[in-house]
């Protein structure tokens, strides 16, 4: 497996006999004035994903002696070992299996039943040959160019979640708590919704995570072959989503010509430029991206 920690890598992957060749990029950063990435890109071999690690607010208690770094980190090499056992298994089958497997990994010393649990969100691609399979599991899109056609694989449950409860907290008269309550209340109630339904979905202690995962396949070969691809944490995809530098087809154009690492520096500019834009009380974020290139067939 290779993670990439704050810049990146460039590998292209071929497949058996005369099949075209995936070229990948990645690059990896933590929040500036942070030593932790929650983040983690990685690749093995054909499967490439981005995962990102739920960040537990100040004075939150997840019942884990462990944080999201480790939890990344044991998922994505779990994912790997179910990858290499079952290579042609279903991405949601293997990533319940690594899911699995990370519970064990936790050695029987933490709450794995704890609302605060340790988490991750999910973004794998696959590539077959003949067709490139896809997960996006919570808020880490994918990015697809099939054929000069720019389409975007979104999980919105957590945004939806959120929304709901910003409207429910919207609700509480502004004197009658004061804010420190009314975060925590906040985060409380956005605890309960992961992994139920009428929530929102996302890698943690329960295998069944992920067969709720948006999931899919593209060809590689025809008038509508996959082109590029690209994994982003929200921390990355804020560059479109966030701070409005460009839209999709933009991003995939800028990645093509400058790298994965040009865009997470864009995004770190615009965070310092645009501070009246953040979200979810993060004044920066982590930020991964992994950018695949898929050779014509001949």
């Amino acid at each position: 497996m290779r993670p990439s920690t704050t810049s990146g890598s460039d590998d292209p992957v071929g497949r058996a006999g005369s099949a075209p060749m995936m070229r990948v990029r990645t690059a990896s950063a933590p929040a500036p004035g942070r030593e932790v990435n929650e983040d983690l890109a990685f690749q093995v071999g054909p499967l490439v994903g981005v995962l990102d690690g739920a960040t537990v607010p100040d004075g939150f208690d997840t019942g884990c002696v462990h944080g999201p770094e480790w939890y990344v980190r044991h998922l994505a090499a779990r994912i790997a070992v179910a990858e290499a056992v079952r290579p042609a298994a279903r991405l949601t089958s293997n990533l319940a299996a690594a899911i699995l497997a990370v519970r064990a990994d936790h050695g029987g010393q933490c709450d794995l039943d704890h609302p605060g649990t340790p988490s991750s969100t999910v973004c794998l691609l696959r590539d077959r040959g003949d067709q490139v399979d896809y997960l996006v599991l919570c808020d880490s899109p994918l990015v697809l160019d099939e054929g000069g056609h720019i389409s975007v694989v979104t999980d919105d449950r957590l945004e939806v979640a959120m929304a709901e409860l910003r409207q429910m907290v919207a609700t509480v008269p502004a004197g009658a708590v004061d804010p420190v309550t009314r975060f925590r209340h906040a985060v409380g109630v956005q605890r309960e919704r992961m992994n139920r339904t009428h929530g929102y979905w996302v890698a943690a202690a329960d295998p069944d995570a992920a067969f709720h995962a948006v999931t899919g396949s593209v060809p590689r070969h025809g008038p509508g072959a996959l082109r590029r691809a690209a994994l982003l944490s929200d921390g990355a995809s804020s560059a479109v989503e966030q701070f409005g530098l460009t839209d999709w087809p933009g991003l995939l154009d800028q990645l093509s010509a400058d790298g994965p690492a040009a865009l997470i520096d864009r995004v770190r500019a615009a965070e310092r430029d645009h501070a009246d834009r953040l979200r979810r009380h993060k004044a920066t974020d982590d930020a991964s991206v992994v950018f695949c290139e898929f050779e014509s067939a001949v």
